[in-house]
């Protein structure tokens, strides 16, 4: 399997599903600059790997990636919301996001607030709504839907993203947090979707508990390396790859694992998640045993996820 090339195919489906999902919305009233400002942020790029994780796993599973794509499009409602508000003056104040004006600063505070509100509210039409209204193919089925929807919600809420975003704010400039407050910041703050969008795979397609459990670990490691790596490029990154300068933790007086470690006891930690990301999906699945087709596509892209996570330069 091609890496690149799958993870390239992931991200093109869910860039031509996204490009259309705020248009059914014109006739029941969405003002256009505020689609417009949605969009904006929605349509910029970025590596898709949420909604990628949770087609991956689905297909792992068994379904069809069309069947989950709906839903893996909500997580990206859910992950643009985030960037949009984790960019306000009031939060991280940001002026750029992948290398163009962030979007308070295209538009202006109150629409990006009302544009991040809007993605995470719309999020749960399309991740609710049967599959079966967006192509041929069979329904997911009612009660999995159901399950994925609440694991999505807790993810986002106080007890995960938001959570994490509170505490963020808390630390910031503190100067006293401690390694285990950091880990458990960044695990609601950035680990929480990263592992849901595995969970929600799972359980759309019905799998037993233990599988639902041992897949969410790989996806808990691999937002662990995932904070890990983004703490360290915003040290040592490049700004044009990364779209965003450099160096705004350290002068936000933001707790890292390189300000509280350093780089090199950071890039260990962040191997060592990725070990444990590793472990956790060999636990599920002997990849080598697995027949040749889909679901042994997507274990290996799982696992090659592990090693872009650590590689990764944006």
């Amino acid at each position: 399997m091609n890496f690149k090339e799958h993870l390239k195919q992931k991200s093109l489906l869910v860039e031509e599903f996204l490009s259309g999902c705020l248009d059914e919305f014109d006739t029941l009233g969405l003002p256009p600059g505020l689609k417009e400002a949605m969009n904006y942020s929605l349509l910029a790029g970025g590596k898709r790997i949420r909604p990628a994780l949770c087609l991956s796993v689905a297909t792992l599973f068994g379904l069809d990636s069309r069947q989950a794509l709906p839903f893996a499009a909500g997580i990206e409602f859910i992950h643009t919301y985030s960037l949009i508000h984790d960019d306000l003056p009031a939060m991280d104040d940001d002026d750029m996001r992948r290398g163009r004006p962030s979007n308070h600063k295209q538009f202006d505070e109150a629409t990006a607030i009302l544009a991040g509100d809007a993605l995470l509210t719309d999020a749960f039409v399309f991740m609710a709504k049967p599959a079966k209204a967006f192509g041929t193919f069979a329904a997911l089925e009612p009660a999995n839907v159901l399950a994925a929807l609440s694991a999505v919600a807790a993810a986002a809420g106080g007890c995960g993203m938001v959570g994490g975003q509170f505490w963020d704010m808390k630390y910031t400039a503190k100067g006293n947090t401690t390694l285990e407050q950091l880990a458990q910041m960044q695990a609601a703050k950035t680990g929480a979707l990263l592992a849901v969008s595995c969970r929600s795979g799972a359980l759309l397609a019905g799998v037993a508990q233990d599988e639902v459990e041992k897949i969410t670990d790989y996806g808990r490691w691999l937002g662990r390396a995932f904070q890990i790596v983004d703490d360290i490029l915003d040290e040592i990154g490049d700004p044009e790859e990364m779209g965003k300068p450099v160096g705004s933790d350290r002068e936000q007086g933001k707790s890292t694992y390189p300000s509280l470690l350093g780089l090199d006891r950071s890039v260990e930690l962040a191997k060592e998640a990725g070990d444990s990301a590793l472990a956790a999906l060999n636990s599920l699945r002997d990849i080598e045993a697995l027949p040749d087709g889909p679901q042994r596509d997507e274990a290996l892209f799982l696992r090659e996820l592990i090693v872009y996570i650590l590689k990764r330069g944006s």
